[in-house]
């Protein structure tokens, strides 16, 4: 088929950070005081630009702006509005760019941070100020910062980015889509110290800035702006549905002429549908790599003149999409709307994926040929686009190609392995229990080791040196040797051990000085994964990952950490923690294949970190972490989907960890979730320790606990390591204090919220002291 006039093809952003991190690079020059705010600026104009051309370049047609952050584009909406607490000492105006790192990484107060780097005193920053909450971003592994809100909550413009950058743009020739997350999924992603404060009260305050801002864009000449509202994709209540819908009719009455994009993504509308339909806006965004199967229902009850963008390129994985079964889908709905009614786009915004496959020159080629970034994915919504507006024939070559490459991946030998299969269908209850119950358990590990009231530990990594990335660089280059790689490894830890003792931390972790990152160390040693060399995706700030590529069947050719966790122990009679990362987070934390269940994935991980920690405990290990930070952001966003997830979860956490004797200590850490309603899940993991972020929460998070009378141990974090900050002694001991009004004293550890490997040593040193001493002062 083809239609007569061309068919827009829309990204609803792009990845901020640059194909070589270039972000990351300017914003840790700025912090550590080695450039200026000016040439941070610079730079990022610099990404904003090179992003827009390449858009360009590749056929998009609808080019977003705004959607480039120095930090979280949430952050950057709290700035706009003005929800900024009193704590970074903002009154009015503008706000100052350290006020906003303040708000995203804390302050030190005198000495640290971009502030003081660039003599910045008195101009609206708080010095001593913590970061705000973080938490993620719906069920994805971004982070954003949770916006503050208080009782008699006011809000202004105080920031003019999204006017700023979509002027940018224009002035370099590109006519663009301003991005601006919506103000009801605003509201709703915060949180406020009052507990009778419901933000969606806040809307008639908040309404005036959107339609402040939306004027300013109008009169610059933007004709659409593209509003996201991914909340519509949730349970909603009512209330909710009301509040959406007197916001929309707000900004139309405001702004008659102004075209809206509603953009909902991570999950389908299902019964918000009718909602979302009946608001005035005119274009709607769905997204159809996650439901699929909401098209047709959508396009039946959609009006004919509402625009409806098809986001039909997953932004969320990397595999190359199936272009001819996609127009198979597409074909109908555009003939029947119309070209001027259909818009074809990735799923949500590209920033969840890394920017070009083409710069990856070591990686497997056939395994290459299956794979698509945000450059390629672009690509393909551009074939699309023109095989919609021209017909098939137009994009043969193209099509060809990708039905060749689908066609390859279904049937390749390095996907499918008949030894994994046989071990998962030779698996029982049985395997997924513990010999003994919790309490019989405890009176055995208590005797084992003797620790005193309040155990002192670390989640587990230790401060990744310029030294250590040094020495790694060049061992991956080959300009160190083995011998010389594991010599220089061996001191760190030796180090890094000795401190430990000299301080009188009660159990000891190695450092992690050996390992990438928690998830790509073990993945590389696995078989069924593949690994990239520039595919850096953002997790926050300048924070970025290289996602596993979990391609095939899994399975644990050989031990992974035992021979670094017995070197470790030869060094000190202390107990020495195993460290190793769950199977769940390993899933979550990867690009997972999508020609399997996510489960099935999921328990083949399992069974290879069962037989390391079989191997840790036959080695002489006592207590085995098991890391599963990411537990919580696999949770589906509907209720309705949560047990099924939970079950096979916790189901893999426990195949993994319960073939040890009672004896054994499992430990287990989680960070930055809301733990209320996954509670009988976390109980149901019957991990003997879990270590959990609490001191953004100021200890909110146990409450959970309480209420459920959980009865294992629990290490509340009591200093947030994503800040430089190093806290007092009073200040973790208050914090400690508020533990103990919800937990037993038998039940409590005390560590940071999470590992350490991002902070500088002379943040961590007096940190950890202060936090020993935290501990010795409640004994």
């Amino acid at each position: 088929m083809s239609v007569s006039s061309p068919l827009p093809v829309a990204t609803l952003g792009t990845p901020r950070i640059g194909p070589r991190r270039e972000l990351k690079i300017a914003l840790e020059s700025y912090w550590s005081g080695k450039s200026s705010e000016s040439a941070l600026l610079e730079a990022a104009a610099g990404l904003r630009a090179a992003n827009w051309a390449r858009q360009k370049s590749l056929g998009v047609t609808v080019i977003p702006s705004n959607d480039f952050t120095l930090y979280d584009h949430v952050l950057d909406t709290s700035v706009m509005v003005g929800a900024i607490p009193e704590v970074y000492g903002w009154k009015s105006g503008p706000v100052p760019l350290v006020t906003y790192f303040a708000m995203a990484r804390g302050a030190q107060g005198g000495n640290d941070d971009a502030a003081c780097a660039h003599g910045h005193q008195g101009d609206g920053h708080a010095h001593g100020a913590p970061a705000q909450e973080m938490t993620k971003w719906f069920d994805t592994n971004y982070h954003y910062m949770v916006p503050e809100f208080s009782k008699g909550q006011r809000f202004a413009l105080s920031s003019l980015k999204a006017v700023d950058e979509y002027r940018e743009a224009k002035a370099l020739g590109y006519q663009t889509r301003p991005v601006l997350l919506g103000p009801v999924t605003y509201l709703k992603l915060g949180k406020s110290k009052d507990a009778n404060l419901d933000p969606l009260s806040l809307l008639p305050d908040l309404l005036p800035v959107y339609i402040d801002v939306l004027k300013r864009l109008a009169a610059e000449g933007a004709e659409w702006v593209q509003l996201d509202e991914p909340c519509l994709v949730l349970d909603l209540d009512d209330a909710t549905r009301r509040a959406m819908r007197a916001t929309y009719e707000q900004l139309a009455d405001a702004l008659p002429k102004l075209k809206i994009m509603l953009t909902t993504y991570f999950g389908g509308l299902g019964d918000n549908l009718d909602a979302a339909l009946s608001l005035p806006v005119t274009g709607l965004h769905i997204d159809l790599a996650r439901v699929p199967d909401q098209l047709e229902s959508v396009a039946a009850k959609a009006p004919h003149d509402l625009v409806l963008s098809l986001g039909v390129i997953d932004g969320r994985n990397i595999w190359r999409a199936n272009l001819p079964a996609l127009l198979d889908r597409l074909e109908p709905i555009v003939s029947e709307r119309g070209a001027d009614r259909v818009q074809v786009a990735p799923s949500c915004s590209l920033l969840h994926v890394p920017i070009d496959v083409s710069l990856e020159n070591d990686l497997d080629a056939e395994l290459k040929s299956w794979l698509s970034f945000s450059v390629q994915k672009m690509g393909e919504l551009a074939t699309l686009g023109e095989a919609l507006a021209k017909g098939r024939a137009s994009v043969a070559d193209a099509l060809k190609t990708s039905a060749d490459a689908a066609a390859a991946r279904k049937t390749s030998p390095k996907v499918n392995d008949a030894t994994v299969a046989a071990r998962i269908r030779a698996v029982t209850a049985d395997m997924a229990r513990r010999k003994s119950i919790f309490s019989d358990r405890a009176k055995v590990q208590r005797e084992r080791f003797g620790l005193p009231s309040f155990p002192t530990t670390t989640v587990g990594s230790f401060p990744q040196t310029p030294e250590v990335r040094k020495a790694r660089s060049a061992h991956a280059k080959g300009t160190l040797s083995d011998a010389d790689y594991e010599k220089f490894l061996q001191e760190e830890t030796a180090r890094t051990i000795r401190w430990q003792e000299d301080i009188g931390l009660d159990v000891l972790v190695h450092g992690e000085f050996e390992r990438n990152d928690m998830v790509q160390y073990f993945g590389e040693q696995l078989s069924g994964f593949a690994f990239t060399k520039h595919g850096w995706v953002q997790s926050y700030g300048s924070r970025c990952v290289r996602p596993p590529i979990l391609f095939g069947d899994v399975s644990r050719p050989r031990p992974m950490t035992v021979g670094w966790w017995k070197y470790a122990q030869s060094l000190t009679v202390k107990p020495m923690k195993g460290m190793l990362t769950g199977p769940v987070t390993i899933l979550n934390w990867s690009f997972v294949r999508d020609d399997v269940p996510r489960s099935l994935a999921c328990r083949q991980i399992a069974l290879a970190i069962r037989d390391e920690v079989a191997d840790l405990e036959a080695a002489g290990a006592s207590m085995i972490q098991i890391d599963e930070a990411a537990l919580r952001e696999g949770l589906p966003l509907r209720r309705s989907e949560w047990k099924a997830y939970l079950d096979w979860a916790v189901e893999c956490f426990r195949l993994c960890a319960s073939g040890v004797d009672d004896a054994t200590q499992i430990h287990t850490h989680m960070c930055y979730s809301e733990f209320n309603d996954i509670i009988d899940a976390i109980a149901a993991m019957d991990a003997d320790v879990i270590s959990i972020e609490t001191s953004r929460s100021k200890m909110e998070l146990l409450d959970a606990f309480k209420t459920y009378k959980y009865p294992n141990e629990i290490g509340p974090g009591v200093y947030d390591i994503h800040s430089p900050r190093v806290p007092a002694v009073d200040e973790m001991a208050s914090l400690l204090k508020l533990a103990r009004q919800r937990l037993s004293d038998r039940q409590i550890w005390i560590n940071p919220d999470c590992g350490l490997k991002t902070r500088k040593w002379e943040e961590v040193r007096p940190a950890l002291v202060n936090m020993v001493e935290a501990a010795r002062l409640m004994r």
